[in-house]
């Protein structure tokens, strides 16, 4: 069998159609359906069910696609092994994070690391979604808050808070919210990618969630705070938006006592991946650079 086909295999189920697994290798769809075949052919067996909406694996096409997805990742992990016996790492090394992190966090450091690893090609995609890693081709991402519970490994980047602040103009004019009732009252800013809203806060030591309402909803955060900047309202971001603007005095915390316990950054990435040497250093690398945002 020829590696190649059996990489195209695990790419197609693990998109879900011969189209989306073309986008991720960068070939075309007939290219895709046609080594699959062959590799039907040649085994004398039939690995996928093709219905008008999906793929679907046989009995034998899973019990591949297990073998094919193993074989993969030693054969990935022992160029890298090889690989790191030389000066430099090298490769593609594909990473999801989300927009206004990276933008904020991730941009002015990237250079440097491409400097001290001139060898490898980053591919990194912006995007506020929790990604499927195996699903489309990214070898770790970079994620925000509480995480569920997954086959993923984690690794803690740096500590997060998310707090309730405005403008001191805003508190000047419209009064400090005592508590969250008082807090439903006032003008919110909303940072959230659906029209329902919810502030995690709590209340008395205990969770509490508040379906909020506002004049301005965003799904950018550096848009929520400059208009809590601008006096537009209170907002509820986490600080590594909001600490330079706390810093300066042009916004100041509220309601403390409310706000949720603090999390965390996280690199995310699958197990087969776990041991991968441009995995570790990149993340290592990320690590050590916003390490300060928990200070």
């Amino acid at each position: 069998m020829n590696v190649e086909d059996l990489r195209l295999f695990v790419t197609t189920l693990d998109a879900g159609s011969f189209t989306a697994a073309a986008d991720t290798l960068g070939v075309t769809k007939q290219y895709v359906s046609r080594r699959v075949a062959a590799l039907e052919a040649l085994l004398g067996v039939r690995l996928l069910n093709r219905t008008t909406r999906r793929l679907q694996a046989t009995e034998l096409g899973l019990l591949l696609y297990d073998k094919a997805t193993t074989i993969l990742a030693d054969l990935r992990d022992a160029q890298e092994l090889v690989s790191a016996q030389g000066a430099s790492l090298r490769g593609t090394l594909r990473v999801s994070a989300p927009m206004t992190f990276a933008t904020l966090h991730l941009s002015h450091v990237l250079p440097l690391f491409m400097q001290q690893h001139p060898h490898i090609n980053l591919e990194i995609d912006l995007n506020d979604r929790a990604v499927d890693l195996l699903a489309d081709g990214y070898d770790m991402s970079i994620r925000i808050g509480t995480l569920e519970d997954s086959s993923l490994i984690a690794k803690r980047l740096t500590d997060m808070q998310t707090i309730l602040c405005a403008s001191p103009a805003y508190l000047a004019e419209h009064g400090t919210p005592a508590d969250l009732g008082e807090l439903q009252q006032h003008a919110c800013l909303l940072y959230g990618h659906s029209r329902h809203v919810e502030w995690r806060l709590r209340e008395a030591g205990k969770p509490r969630n508040l379906s909020m309402r506002g004049q301005l909803r965003a799904n950018n955060g550096e848009l929520i705070r400059d208009a809590a900047v601008a006096g537009m309202g209170i907002a509820y971001l986490p600080t590594f938006i909001v600490g330079q603007a706390l810093e300066s005095g042009a916004l100041v915390p509220i309601l403390e006592q409310h706000w949720p316990a603090s999390a965390a950054v996280y690199a995310v990435y699958p197990q087969h991946r776990q041991s991968a040497r441009a995995v570790q250093v990149f993340s290592d690398f990320i690590k050590q650079q916003i390490e300060h945002l928990s200070a």
